[in-house]
């Protein structure tokens, strides 16, 4: 059994309010040098990016998870991770019928640059990524569980787009497993104000959407992981993403 430090939210230069510096491979390579070893590519409602980020992370040694950072209906910001590349990218499809697009503000807004595994930039989105979907949050995990995915709320204890400053609880009905913190030190405080919180598993991670905002490693899963390969490590931390937290 060895540990592997994580980090499940990160946004590339796909995402309309990240650097243009945010490439896979400079992701990738921060993450060696913050001693992360498994990262998730987590662009707003889009994981365009993902494909160049495997390509990138394998040649950094990062064990890569596709992601996408889903903006529900009521403007509430939801983490999907998904095991395999190819669930991620049916479900990026998915997303975008759901999307109410909007021509993006490049002036005001920023680039949207999709890339390969070189960091070419082979494209770029039109549509603004960020303003919200039609997914609604009461759904949002069946959506992304149909595809293959796990789903959890993202950084509950920020202000913008948290599901609790959004409902003022941490609604239980949902379904949710897991909660995403970005301060840790908030943990206790929130644990304590908000009783669903305590049966959650609670993941901690960067958003970063700045070369400078990725962390140092933080959280962590210790994984069964012989004989190794990445796709074994990927699928223990899944299993533990899904199984349900003892109250």
């Amino acid at each position: 059994m060895n540990r592997y430090y994580y980090d499940f939210h990160i946004h590339s230069c796909l995402s309309p309010c990240a650097d243009n510096d945010m490439t896979p491979n400079n992701i990738a390579a921060v993450a060696t040098l913050a001693g992360v070893n498994v990262m998730a590519l987590t662009d707003h409602n889009t994981s365009k990016n993902c494909p160049a980020f495997f390509q990138a992370a394998k040649k950094h040694g990062i064990i890569p998870v596709a992601g996408m950072e889903l903006t529900t209906a009521e403007d509430i910001h939801v983490v999907c991770l998904f095991e395999e590349l190819e669930d991620a990218m049916a479900f990026d499809e998915y997303v975008d019928s759901r999307r109410i697009k909007i021509k993006n503000k490049v002036d005001v807004f920023g680039q949207q640059l999709i890339m390969d595994g070189e960091d070419n930039v082979i494209g770029q989105e039109d549509y603004f990524l960020s303003n919200a979907t039609q997914i609604t949050i009461d759904n949002a995990r069946q959506e992304v569980e149909r595809f293959g995915g796990v789903a959890y709320p993202a950084h509950v204890d920020r202000e913008a787009n948290g599901i609790i400053a959004t409902l003022g609880v941490f609604p239980q009905e949902y379904g949710f497993n897991c909660a995403e913190f970005y301060n840790e030190n908030k943990i206790e405080e929130y644990c304590e104000k908000y009783e669903n919180l305590k049966d959650k598993r609670i993941l901690v991670s960067s958003d970063a959407h700045f070369i400078w905002g990725i962390q140092d490693k933080r959280g962590y899963f210790d994984v069964e992981d012989e004989p190794y390969s990445s796709e074994k490590v990927r699928k223990e931390i899944f299993r533990i993403l899904r199984t349900v937290v003892d109250g």
